[in-house]
């Protein structure tokens, strides 16, 4: 069977048969063959960042953003000891918006999301593809199925350090702070990556993220980005917390004694609520569109299902953080270990710990 539109050497096949691991795992040919094909186009478009700076065809504006990046990284390696593996020193253009993007899927009347799973790293809730088409595909025979879906664009993309990330025209665009914030996160998910563990990946990542922001804002930020980096914060927060509400809401719904069809109404509901107080957080026009976007959608389980991933466990790792003074290395050597704990251990001790007003406020002074 061809399942290849071109020849992929065996080293890229390799390559695309680690991707199928970060994109949700498959054991569908089709979708392998995606994985192959999409993870080949952009490793037939990269070239060094050095490159790119030096060329002088080259638009300013990315020159300009590429060497912001370039010193973010160093930033990185140097502040925060994240990884020095090669990652982010090239660049491609997708000639698309957005890298990836990931379907979920939820029951009908349940938060519950479905998971693809993988040998290497266990189960994840979404399943990612390379081609809109392709995902849309896809979802559309889970809708069939009865499930409720969501298909979200992903700007980033990454293989936790299995191979030389490019930077990609899709994560350009951003403010220099919001660059940093995802330099140091994708870079933080090669320290540490615990499989079948989303949760704890991510509040991890969101940890050094904070910690790499208040010390790059410290040093080379203006009044006016801390600011702004405080009014982003407060506003993910009051939309994290709203969210988080109503998914509490939907949860006791399902598990009433309601009929199935009192439970849909309840649903419909809640998620109009849901859309209305959504509606009346954004006060900055500037900053509307991503939360337009979002409510622009027909709202579901879907959705929901993984609110507070990146965000749940933060406070502990912060405070883990104290305790080691802010030392990242000592720091992230106490995370492996967590990492390698059962999973039951793990989340008793991270829940368990003290957070010691951590919690309290992720702004900048």
């Amino acid at each position: 069977m061809t399942i290849m539109k071109r020849t992929v050497s065996s080293k890229s096949r390799l390559i695309a048969l680690g991707l199928t691991v970060w994109l949700g795992g498959c054991a569908n040919l089709g979708y392998y063959a995606q994985a192959v094909d999409g993870h080949s186009n952009i490793r037939n478009k990269i070239r060094p960042i050095h490159a790119v700076i030096a060329d002088p065809d080259a638009e300013p504006a990315l020159k300009r953003s590429l060497a912001t990046i370039v010193q973010l990284r160093e930033f990185a390696i140097r502040n925060l000891k994240l990884p020095d593996n090669q990652s982010f020193t090239t660049y491609a253009d997708l000639g698309r918006r957005y890298a990836i993007w990931n379907v979920s899927a939820t029951p009908e009347l349940s938060l519950h999301p479905e998971k693809w799973c993988f040998v290497a790293v266990g189960c994840v809730s979404y399943r990612g593809f390379f081609s809109e088409t392709e995902a849309n595909r896809f979802a559309d025979d889970l809708r069939k199925k009865g499930y409720d879906v969501s298909v979200g664009g992903v700007r980033t993309y990454s293989t936790l350090g299995w191979f030389r990330d490019p930077i990609l025209n899709t994560f350009l665009g951003y403010s220099d702070t919001e660059l940093a914030q995802l330099i140091f996160h994708e870079l933080a998910h090669q320290v540490v990556y615990v499989g079948d563990d989303s949760t704890f990946n991510e509040s991890f990542a969101t940890a050094v993220e904070l910690e790499g922001i208040a010390h790059w804002l410290k040093e080379h930020g203006t009044e006016k980005q801390r600011v702004l980096f405080n009014v982003g914060q407060e506003r993910k927060a009051a939309s994290a917390a709203l969210m988080v509400e109503y998914r509490k809401r939907l949860e006791d719904l399902y598990a009433s004694d309601e009929s199935d069809d009192e439970k849909r109404a309840g649903k419909a509901r809640l998620f109009a609520e849901l859309r209305e107080q959504m509606s009346s957080l954004v006060t900055d026009k500037t900053k509307a569109a991503a939360y337009d976007r979002w409510l622009a959608q027909h709202l579901n389980n879907a959705h929901l299902a993984s609110v507070s991933t990146y965000t749940q466990l933060v406070p502990a790792f912060r405070a883990l953080l104290a305790q080691h003074e802010g030392n990242m290395d000592r720091f992230y050597e106490a995370v492996r270990a967590l990492g390698r704990l059962p999973a039951a251990e793990r989340a008793a001790l991270l829940h368990g710990m003290d957070t010691g007003g951590q919690s309290a406020s992720n702004t900048i002074p």
